[in-house]
């Protein structure tokens, strides 16, 4: 076995292990919230402070991974991930679940952004669609597979219980990344034969000069701005409400939707990754971004539960491919040497688009209502993907077979 691959099947577990935890406490984050008595509007903050913690960390840990190694980044975070959520399950107030929220963000933001300049360090642009797709597959899968057990875990056990389950899969994961994934920052350098180990590299504003003067590259951090604020603001904050109130389904039941949904994902995310590398990136952005907001107009006039479930399949699907693809998209677009501070601000983008929907969505819900948002939603989804179909460049495209 390469090197390569074995690094990718303990990213694989490292994130699997990360983010089941993760998604086990989705159906019941803005219960929970809404246990301290609060609006719509701040059960977003609830969901937003996470992302604001992980946009503030996401260049400076692409950065300083880039000088003390990934290895070491990803376990920090892994800590501070599991003690950030186990004070969130031991939260007596509002205040204080949200100064907790903020420091498993900040967890959170080092183990991501540090995983995908993992990713673009041992692979090339030729195999990085499907590489990618892999690791999110899996990524999106326990995502998705998490709101199952951690549903059921919140019936019996109580809201707080799946903030537990996550600090114990955060610090497992921790363990993982120190004792199990090789450190690769070597990778980079062999990899393109063309970086200098010695050499000084730019500054980190000089490096984020270099990026945000592409078009190409400014938009496909659009991509990933929206996105997260759909995933977020819709589908983490208003969906799981919306289906107990409207279909009157049960938290297990919402969960179980989100659960089929990952699993079509992880089915179509290396045929994804692999049409990405074979006919670009942007043969299946625009595609995937367009789906996702369809979606979210499908939760919203969704008459049963059997829609709904069908709106988590297409959301899943999209989802999973609109991960990868556009993470491939920027590490190609990456100069080489600078892979970290460049995955690092297309990380920041998400982030802040992780911070921004909930709280602006959640405020829409409060003034007009939850299908306005999510119809709003799914106009922005289409808007930039047809923006990034018409203005980016095309990043990769091998006609020949891989």
């Amino acid at each position: 076995m390469t090197d390569e691959r074995r690094v990718l099947i303990w990213m694989c577990v490292l994130v699997g292990i990360n983010q089941l935890g993760f998604g086990a406490m989705i159906p019941s984050l803005p219960l929970y919230a809404q246990s301290f008595g609060v609006s719509a509007s701040a059960i977003g903050m609830a969901i937003g402070v996470y992302g604001l913690a992980r946009f503030f960390v996401a260049v400076p840990a692409g950065y300083i991974s880039d000088s003390i190694g990934r290895r070491p980044m990803l376990a920090i975070g892994g800590l501070v991930s599991a003690i950030g959520n186990l004070w969130c399950a031991w939260a007596t107030s509002y205040p204080e679940f949200i100064a907790a929220r903020f420091i498993a963000g900040a967890g959170a933001g080092l183990i991501v952004t540090t995983g995908q300049i993992v990713l673009a360090d041992i692979t090339v642009p030729a195999n990085r669609g499907r590489t990618l797709a892999i690791y999110q597959g899996t990524f999106l899968f326990a995502v998705g597979i998490g709101p199952f057990p951690g549903g059921l875990i919140a019936e019996h056990f109580g809201l707080r219980a799946p903030f537990l389950s996550y600090g114990v899969a955060a610090l497992l994961a921790s363990l993982v990344a120190w004792f199990a994934v090789k450190e690769t920052r070597k990778f980079t350098d062999h990899a393109t034969g063309t970086i200098d180990p010695s050499a000084k590299r730019p500054g980190i504003l000089q490096q984020l000069r270099l990026f945000a003067g592409g078009i190409g590259f400014s938009l496909v951090c659009l991509i990933a701005f929206m996105n997260a604020v759909v995933r977020t603001g819709g589908l983490f904050s208003i969906i799981p409400v919306l289906a107990r109130e409207r279909l009157g389904v049960s938290v297990t039941a919402i969960g179980f939707g989100l659960m089929l949904g990952s699993v079509a994902g992880l089915i179509a995310s290396y045929p994804g990754g692999w049409v990405a590398d074979r006919y670009g990136r942007k043969a299946v952005i625009v595609p995937v971004t367009v789906a996702t907001g369809a979606s979210m107009l499908l939760f919203t006039y969704a008459p049963n539960y059997h829609w709904f479930i069908l709106a988590c399949l297409i959301w899943g699907i999209s989802a999973s491919v609109d991960g990868s693809a556009p993470a491939a998209y920027a590490a190609d677009v990456a100069p080489p040497g600078m892979q970290g501070v460049g995955l690092g601000f297309f990380r920041m983008m998400g982030d802040a688009g992780y911070v921004i929907g909930p709280l602006s969505l959640g405020v829409i819900v409060d003034v007009y209502g939850a299908n306005t948002a999510l119809i709003l939603s799914a106009i922005l989804l289409v808007g930039v993907g047809l923006a990034f179909w018409i203005g980016a460049p095309e990043s990769h495209r091998s006609r020949t077979k891989t």
